[in-house]
């Protein structure tokens, strides 16, 4: 594996760094302290820094000779609320936050990277280093990319890393096609009459259409669905009565849940059929729905030019560990909104065993530090294939 001399000497430092991060975890739009540290070792490493897009955002600019080609690498920055229950001399200080994502070591990774690159300024071009805010669900992509990012930071590609347990940390995962798919919710509100529970019939249920909607729920991906495409529709929250009426059927039912797939035809799809089973289950019952689908994160789709550039990168620092099919995710990543943009590629970083079962948004979860210098070195060999001399 090839991680360079000077990649290797910065370990101790990105160790340290990456380890005072996950101490003190900041949420999305409030990673202030995060923020200013890594705008702090980009100027000090004499890249050029804007800050404020996406209210924390940091970009770092750094251009070398005259090449015109101008790509953007992306780190997040935030963690989850969430308590970190695993023993560690780094732990959280801050109660109920956590980075359960591995947040913390893209940070670190992009530093190195940013650092080295400054130092032996081995390529012809402009990078961006993008640190996001806000990934886990807060919308920091698109505020980022809404406040002009790309129009302040014109990029040709734009690159996305993420850690993943289960691989070796000497590996990666760089494929074309669906990585991540896209993250919709949605919410239903059924809204019978409310009766004495002794007396149903002087009501109308919700409660019974509720349970009837919950049990066809997975029709939808099982018989409305082309069974070759991908999809997931949940139900993840529940609300209807009071434990301490048992005798009265209540007025309302509220569902919700979540949505993913991989095109943009299935994502549609989900969000009529959603609604019709809804609106057909309240018919049936006599009663009123009401229905919500919000679009949160479009899927993350690699593009093939940039596929593979990346995927030679990935080569010359791991050779024959390169993994070039992998299975996609069925979470979400608003890098999509970066790579709607520009032509995007997302690749996964080995992150060794997940020990004890602790895989990403576990309590017990941590970002391998020997991972770093592997996604440092990963980073700077993208750039200085990308933008040769």
């Amino acid at each position: 594996m090839s991680i360079p001399a000077r990649i290797k000497d910065d370990l101790p430092f990105l160790t340290a760094l990456r380890r005072d991060l996950h101490a003190h975890p900041e949420l999305g739009f409030e990673e202030e302290r995060t923020a200013g540290i890594v705008a702090r070792l980009l100027e000090d490493a004499g890249i050029a820094v804007h800050r404020g897009l996406g209210g924390t955002g940091v970009v770092g600019t750094l251009q070398v000779g005259n090449g015109t080609r101008r790509i953007g690498l992306r780190a997040d920055m935030d963690a989850l609320a969430m308590p970190e229950a695993a023993e560690r001399p780094y732990k959280s200080t801050v109660p109920g936050r956590m980075h359960a994502c591995g947040h913390d070591g893209h940070t670190a990774m992009l530093l190195g990277a940013a650092r080295h690159l400054a130092a032996t300024r081995g390529f012809s071009g402009t990078v961006h280093f993008i640190f996001q805010p806000a990934e886990e669900g807060r919308g920091g992509a698109k505020r980022m990319v809404d406040e002009g990012l790309f129009r302040l930071f014109p990029c040709d590609a734009v690159y996305g890393l993420h850690n993943m347990p289960g691989l070796a940390v000497d590996e990666i995962a760089v494929v074309e096609g669906p990585q991540l798919a896209s993250s919709d919710s949605w919410r239903i509100t059924f809204r019978g009459i409310g009766t004495h529970g002794a007396k149903p019939h002087l009501g109308r249920d919700p409660i019974t259409a509720a349970g009837i909607f919950l049990s066809s729920l997975q029709t939808i991906v099982g018989r409305v669905v082309d069974p070759l495409q991908p999809a997931v529709v949940s139900a993840c929250f529940l609300h209807a009565g009071d434990p301490k009426a048992l005798n009265v059927i209540p007025d309302v039912v509220e569902i919700g849940g979540t949505a993913r797939a991989y095109s943009p035809e299935v994502r549609d799809q989900l969000a009529t059929e959603i609604g019709r089973l809804a609106s057909g289950t309240a018919a049936m019952y006599g009663i009123s729905a009401d229905y919500r689908f919000e679009r949160r994160i479009p899927p993350v789709v690699n593009d093939v030019d940039a596929t593979a550039r990346a995927l030679a990168a990935a080569s010359t620092v791991f050779s024959e560990k390169v993994r070039t099919s992998f299975p996609p995710s069925t979470a979400g990543d608003d890098f999509a909104f970066f790579a709607q943009k520009a032509p995007g590629c997302y690749a996964w970083l080995g992150n060794g065993p997940a020990v004890d079962g602790a895989l990403h948004h576990n309590t017990a979860y941590d970002f391998n530090d020997e991972a770093l210098g592997y996604g440092a070195a990963y980073w700077v060999s993208l750039v200085e294939r990308e933008l040769k001399g």
